[in-house]
């Protein structure tokens, strides 16, 4: 499922993050804590993917406050760049709200300010933040609606990766907000 909106078209894609095979995707988003660490859940699959230079760097570059987001090598994931984008300040920390939609947008930011055009987001906070998929969906999709109405600076594809229910949750949200 992918919607058009904005000159942006955000697509919906069932499977793992670090295994997607989309040619041409820049950057794969890190639902980090503020450490960098990358010790459980989606951080774990991407640096378990990618190497340990992606926690390396991540650490390196902490603290990241919530609200910002960092690049990083991408190791052998075959893109340019992981972006690390807390939702949480220590790790296995509940997430929010504001949060998620802090850490969403400050995701497609960083896309903007290094020349990303495709980026990959799974569920922001869904795992160790344990918020529910489809509050989480939601929080995600209004802010990429809020920043490609705002500030889009050239970020041309979104992808919105999970698992089946969250990829569901993912395509009622997009359906509620476009």
């Amino acid at each position: 499922m992918f919607v058009k909106y904005g000159g942006v078209r955000i697509a919906v894609k069932r499977g793992d993050i670090t295994r997607l095979g989309i040619d041409g995707i820049s950057a794969i988003v890190n639902p980090a804590n503020s450490m960098g660490t990358m010790g459980g859940g989606g951080a774990l699959a991407i640096m378990s993917a990618g190497g340990k230079e992606i926690e390396d760097e991540a650490i390196e570059k902490a603290p990241i406050p919530i609200g910002k987001a960092v690049p990083t090598t991408a190791g052998k994931l075959g893109v340019d760049f992981i972006i690390h984008s807390p939702t949480m300040k220590n790790a296995v920390e509940p997430s929010t709200g504001e949060r998620i939609r802090k850490a969403t947008l400050a995701a497609l930011e960083c896309a903007a300010e290094n020349g990303v055009e495709r980026i990959a987001f799974p569920g922001m906070g869904t795992g160790v933040g344990r918020m529910p998929k489809d509050a989480a969906a939601k929080f995600m999709v209004d802010t990429i609606k809020k920043f490609i109405d705002s500030e889009n600076r050239g970020v041309k594809e979104i992808f919105l990766v999970g698992s089946d229910e969250l990829c569901k949750q993912f395509a009622n949200a997009l359906e509620l907000m476009f």
